[in-house]
């Protein structure tokens, strides 16, 4: 390792519904970083050789201590990125409910696969890489974090943390609950480092593969950091997920679920609904019922439990906010509701809905990461799929109509990761979670997930004399 971060250099995190300085954090320089990778590789080679029963367990303890911690752990989330109380204290219970998955599920995604061939036995077996890289946004600073460590762990593998910087106390306390819950020394580590000081950890010969979720910028910075240096990685990056709503839908609850989806944790979700593309014949309709609950939406202080929409996490991300909404109605979109910053101290702006979007407007065009959704008008279904495919972006979407049939053919023509029929999109443990196109490549969670990270080897014995005749000469 040549460089990172230089000593006495510091991270300072934010409480983004005031702008309070909440905490400054010295980083890590280059002799901790090594320390710490250095530590990571020699509980690679223990944990690796740790039976299933037993990674197991401690992923079971680490359910109970996110539980037992819960409350701390939901209101310094909310602290340092403005989560309301109540989704951060459900973050930290998915990441349990996610841990005990994986400990019931992990082993049988893993056991060796027996392989005819012209060998006596052949068999596929499923080995740990050894020290994976996570680099994790602010936005669910648990979740995303437990998503991919939870089947690391359970595969064999250890994992060192690059989190944001503006929730390094989150970073340290999910450090603190794989400490507490018996995982090995040196096993999970966080790296308090500045995005600028990520090359030479990304390039480091202990990092074996890296994961990464974030923006399409970071996702391809480190994965060509990762590609110069041949390392397996999995990147999960914008999305801007259509929503489709079809003439024949539940109208209140297309309505109802779209203004969640949009709207949980403030609009700063990679699959939160961002694009809804409505069938002419029912658009007014529906555009007015969500207008209406939108508007009940109560902006506020997010440790207050009545507060369903919080401030954005950083003043910057709501100012980018706000100059993609101005232009967009500049170019001739149409204001409906909000549409500007909320007085007052925080990063806060106003839940906002923009009808008549176009395409090629930025709304439409771009990922929009934020308390602000963009109407846009469908002709028909074959059009509405049209304009959800119109995207850089391949995360994922919803599709709402009566007839499941018809949308699951829709479904096959729709070019996402994912698509959610009458329901909100939502990653889940026991499904594969991913996209394609600019958001990235590679899958989390489920049986898909665990296998990213593994080496599939191929276990040859024999020959069979009596298939001898038959194997092959070359490669």
């Amino acid at each position: 390792m040549t460089t990172t971060a230089a000593r006495g250099a510091s991270i300072e995190t934010r409480n983004p519904a005031t702008g309070d300085v909440l905490r400054t954090y010295e980083t890590h320089d280059r002799a901790a970083v090594g320390a710490r990778l250095d530590a990571a590789v020699a509980a690679a080679a223990r944990w690796a050789e740790t039976p299933f029963a037993e990674r197991a367990e401690r992923m079971r303890a680490a359910a109970r201590t996110l539980r037992e911690r819960k409350s701390a752990l939901a209101e310094l989330a909310t602290r340092e990125m403005g989560k309301p109380l109540a989704e951060a204290e459900a973050e930290v219970e998915k990441c349990a409910v996610s841990c005990e998955w994986f400990a019931a599920n992990g082993e049988r995604f893993l056991i060796p696969e027996e392989h005819p061939s012209s060998a006596t036995r052949s068999y596929v077996a499923f080995r740990p890489l050894g020290v994976l890289l996570a680099v994790m946004p602010w936005n669910f600073p648990y979740w995303q974090v437990f998503r991919a460590a939870a089947p690391a762990f359970m595969a064999g593998n250890v994992v060192v943390l690059k989190h944001a910087s503006n929730v390094t106390g989150c970073a340290l306390a999910i450090e603190e609950v794989f400490r507490a819950s018996g995982f090995p020394d040196g096993a999970f580590a966080a790296l308090v480092v500045g995005g600028k000081d990520m090359e030479p950890i990304v390039l480091d010969e202990r990092v074996a593969a890296v994961t990464l979720t974030g923006s399409e910028s970071a996702g391809s910075s480190v994965g060509a950091l990762a590609g110069r240096a041949i390392k397996k990685t999995v990147l999960e990056l914008g999305g801007s997920d259509y929503f489709i709503v079809l003439a024949d839908a539940d109208l209140d609850k297309a309505a109802e679920i779209g203004v969640r989806s949009r709207f949980q944790n403030t609009g700063q979700s990679c699959i939160a609904a961002k694009r809804f593309i409505v069938e002419e014949p029912v658009y007014e309709r529906y555009v007015t019922l969500f207008v209406e609950k939108a508007r009940a939406l109560r902006p506020g202080d997010p440790l207050a439990r009545e507060t369903t929409l919080g401030p954005l996490a950083r003043a910057d991300l709501r100012d980018a906010l706000a100059e993609q909404v101005r232009d967009t109605v500049a170019a001739g979109a149409k204001l409906l509701l909000g549409g500007a910053p909320l007085d007052g101290p925080g990063a806060f702006y106003a839940a906002t809905v923009v009808g008549d979007v176009q395409p090629g407007m930025r709304m439409a065009a771009e990922e929009t990461f934020g308390p602000a959704a963009a109407m846009l008008r469908a002709r028909d279904a074959d059009h509405a799929v049209a304009l959800a495919n119109d995207s850089r972006y391949g995360l994922g979407g919803n599709l709402w109509t009566r007839d499941v049939a018809r949308a699951e053919q829709l479904a096959a023509r729709l070019r996402s990761g994912n698509c959610f029929i009458n329901g909100m999109t939502a990653s889940d443990p026991r499904l594969p979670f991913g996209g394609i196109k600019q958001s990235g490549h590679g899958r989390e969670l489920s049986s898909f997930g665990i296998r990213e990270f593994v080496n599939i080897q191929t276990v040859w014995i024999g020959p069979d004399t009596g298939n001898a005749a038959n194997a092959p000469a070359t490669e």
